[in-house]
């Protein structure tokens, strides 16, 4: 049907910053002075993001339905393996991923050092090209929760089309 050429979702996460665990951003593990974010798997908010944006555009559900963080074999588990996993389903499902677009929203640490390999980890996750994969940050100028340094989080949306 012609209305299932393509499709779009949007994703949104939002995960607590701790001590003692490393961040990771798409893939990327980056220094923060010993903090990270709060999760049940490594806790990458851009790639769990992402994942529910595909996951949303294909109507397939959402990252915690696929992946729940009741289920022991995700303690842990790199995001980025999810995103492999969840692209495998898309594909299953005769969908191949159109571009995605996706902003991380933290006051620190900076993140644009850290963009051209979270790209390439997302494309080689989602078995596109790298320039079907856009990523950004920003800061919400110190407002609210991700302002105060409790948390980051991210936004992102996707566009499938049919294989």
């Amino acid at each position: 049907m012609e209305h299932d050429l393509v499709r779009i979702g949007n994703g949104f996460d939002a995960h607590r910053i701790t001590g003692g665990r490393s961040l990771v951003l798409g893939g990327v593990t980056i220094d923060f002075d010993g903090k990270g974010l709060l999760g049940h798997s490594d806790a990458d908010v851009l790639v769990h993001a992402i994942c529910d944006a595909l996951l949303g555009a294909a109507a397939l559900g959402d990252i915690g339905k696929h992946f729940p963080d009741t289920d022991p074999q995700y303690r842990g588990i790199s995001s980025v393996i999810l995103l492999h996993k969840t692209a495998r389903l898309l594909a299953d499902a005769d969908y191949r991923v159109v571009n995605v677009d996706a902003t991380i929203i933290a006051e620190a640490p900076r993140i644009a050092p850290h963009i051209g390999m979270m790209r390439k980890n997302l494309a080689d996750a989602m078995g596109t090209d790298i320039a079907n994969v856009s990523v950004k940050a920003t800061t919400t100028e110190k407002l609210g929760f991700t302002g105060r340094g409790e948390g980051m989080a991210a936004w992102a949306v996707a566009l499938i089309g049919k294989k």
